[in-house]
């Protein structure tokens, strides 16, 4: 039995969708699960508002556990379903085709991928912001299905929740005829009456880096304050370097 066995059976069990997956999805839509699910999944502290017995009642259900850095959801075959069963919709409609994402050697063309998500999100944006069950969780949503439609062709997305950090990262491992290929991705969100994430999402995405042994990352910026320019004057993508190592820069 090799790793891949193992995850092929994981995505059986997520496709599948069995009694207890279906059961976790209609959780997800009560509002006291929202409440403590979605600060999670987007790194951010719990509201001072939430109640004790909110916190408990995820517990008891089995979707989240006390974890060395507070509350964290509660295994990784969740970790995985979470995000997935709140993008599944959109996933599933979004018109994207796998075949030019993948190069004639087999690898993915993971700079196209992020350039035309930028081009994507110019586009629709707004739009798929807007009446989300998970408002604060919807640019990470929206991200991860889009690359999820693509990468599902030959790979996997491992995703870690940083709580508190205000960060999620995202790793991509996608498998060719050569061995397999990583790319890391670290999602910031820039919100009202807070300082511009860059230099703290550049030096959290580093960390990361290190500890995946990669030379190069993706940092990932959404702009979701209330003084934010349009939509089209803001989204860019760049290349910079921080620390000796080739960065892209999403601003969207």
């Amino acid at each position: 039995i090799l790793p891949e066995h193992v995850e092929a059976a994981r995505e059986v069990l997520i496709e599948r969708r069995d009694t207890h997956l279906d059961s976790l999805v209609e959780r997800l839509r009560e509002e006291r699960v929202r409440r403590i699910v979605e600060p999670i999944l987007v790194g951010e502290l719990l509201p001072r508002d939430v109640y004790s017995d909110d916190v408990a009642y995820c517990q008891d259900l089995g979707l989240v556990r006390s974890g060395p850095s507070g509350l964290e959801i509660a295994n990784p075959i969740y970790r995985e379903v979470i995000p997935r069963a709140l993008a599944w919709v959109l996933q599933q409609t979004l018109p994207i085709p796998r075949a030019p994402y993948i190069a004639a050697d087999g690898t993915l063309r993971f700079e196209k991928l992020i350039g035309d998500f930028l081009t994507f999100w110019k586009e629709h944006g707004e739009f798929l912001l807007k009446g989300e069950n998970y408002p604060e969780a919807a640019p990470h949503l929206v991200l991860m299905a889009y690359l999820q439609r693509v990468v599902n062709a030959g790979g996997v997305i491992e995703r870690e929740y940083a709580v508190g950090m205000g960060r999620m990262d995202l790793l991509i491992r996608w498998r060719h005829p050569g061995g397999e290929q990583r790319e890391a991705i670290e999602i910031k969100v820039w919100r009202t009456n807070r300082p511009d994430p860059l230099l703290q999402g550049l030096a959290q995405l580093s960390g990361y880096l290190e500890r995946l042994g990669l030379d190069e990352g993706t940092l990932v910026i959404f702009d979701r304050g209330q003084q934010a320019p349009p939509l089209p004057d803001r989204a860019s993508l760049t290349h910079i370097e921080h620390a000796g190592r080739p960065i892209r820069l999403l601003r969207l």
